[in-house]
């Protein structure tokens, strides 16, 4: 599937308009929400793995959007990049919150909500930076970039990864700390994020 610049000029006009705190604020938000939810919600679902938690969570990554909207900066990442960005880290936060229940029974809730559309994944592949990005994580180690990979696109954090890959916690704390400092020099020296 091919990107949709089309689709991404729309999300930036949507930030930047919602960001500038007008007249016209609320309706931009309320209309980059209908464009962005259904994708975004199945990130969160993916991640939590509880549909309860999910509509929480989500509405938390909407206020965050809403009160970040006027730093979004286009020229480092993509609307939907920078907003999964968003939504990822919070889903992180809310399983890392002290009395987390485990929700691993729970997948079948997942399995029936799972969005038919793209995932960040499709979408990085998707995206004009995709040829920059799939160079530098081919230029890492294939631990670093599993471990980065399994983190980023499937949500797992530092025990989990630890536990899929079978290594002790501090290594795979290592490599990903390694990788991503890789990844950050290797994107900068092509220009797709500041040094």
């Amino acid at each position: 599937m091919a990107s949709n610049p089309e689709l991404d000029q729309r999300l930036r006009q949507l930030l930047a308009t919602a960001g500038a705190r007008n007249g016209e604020s609320r309706a931009a938000f309320e209309a980059l929400y209908r464009a962005t939810s259904s994708k975004l919600y199945g990130v969160v679902l993916r991640i939590v793995r509880r549909q309860d938690w999910a509509e929480e969570v989500l509405q938390e990554c909407y206020v965050n959007i809403w009160n970040h909207s006027a730093s979004y900066q286009a020229g480092l990442s993509a609307p939907m990049t920078w907003m999964t960005s968003i939504v990822r880290n919070r889903s992180l936060d809310w399983l890392r919150r002290p009395n987390f229940e485990d929700a691993t029974d729970d997948n079948a809730v997942f399995e029936a909500a799972e969005s038919p559309e793209p995932g960040p994944l499709a979408q990085l592949e998707t995206s004009t930076e995709a040829g920059a990005i799939a160079r530098c994580l081919g230029g890492l180690e294939e631990k670093q970039r599993r471990a980065i990979s399994m983190a980023f696109f499937d949500g797992l954090t530092h025990v989990e990864l630890s536990e899929k890959l079978g290594q002790p916690l501090g290594t795979v704390k290592t490599w990903v700390r390694r990788g991503l400092i890789k990844l950050k020099d290797c994107l900068g020296n092509a220009g797709i994020v500041g040094t």
